[in-house]
């Protein structure tokens, strides 16, 4: 039987799940084809860090509470994608009276390119593009792209540009514990 938290079924990586803290929030957009998917990374960014949140997105019905979240004066929000010609990115500055709410879309390349394109909404924010100190680690689907970070690979660099070290590399030690034992676990075998 699976671990009914960390899903895995001959090596549960519970005991590896640290439990962060942070003053940002953390918002991941999902696309409704990554909800069934064990090989969604954001799962990890939900169960660690405390004031993470998960919205499914809808073309037609946008989240009604994060689009209130979006107006409101309390937030300073950040759409987390790469820049182009028309929505230049805007280099990160903190705010002294607003949270920081990160919106990370939480689907392959292919699915968040279509959410942004069909999501109005989506482009009224500010940009936030991420320049990647190290190759991803993220193997575990056919046809990634160099270069491109999985949910959690971004979680852990946007904790490090916010001045959160401590907790991106406790982050980044459950992301390879996750990593380590995924094929393994698959495959039915105990991880060495």
């Amino acid at each position: 039987m699976s671990c009914p938290r960390c899903g895995f079924k001959h090596n549960c990586i519970c005991a590896e799940e640290p439990q962060l803290s942070c003053e940002a929030r953390f918002v991941l957009l999902t696309h409704p084809k990554e909800l069934s998917k064990d090989t969604n990374t954001g799962e990890l960014m939900l169960r660690t860090l405390p004031d993470c949140q998960r919205y499914t997105w809808d073309r037609v019905n946008p989240p009604a509470e994060l689009l209130a979240q979006l107006k409101s004066e309390r937030y300073s929000p950040w759409l987390l994608f790469p820049s182009d010609e028309q929505y230049p990115a805007i280099p990160y500055q903190a705010t002294d009276s607003k949270q920081d709410l990160f919106i990370l879309l939480d689907a392959t390349w292919q699915e968040a390119r279509k959410m942004v394109r069909k999501s109005p909404w989506l482009a009224q924010l500010p940009r936030l593009s991420l320049t990647p100190t190290k190759e991803s680690g993220y193997q575990l689907r056919r046809n990634q792209q160099e270069g491109n970070l999985c949910t959690c690979e971004a979680g852990i660099t946007l904790l490090e540009l916010t001045g959160h070290q401590p907790q991106a590399a406790a982050l980044q030690h459950y992301f390879d514990a996750f990593i380590d034992t995924f094929h393994a676990d698959k495959s039915g075998h105990a991880r060495r």
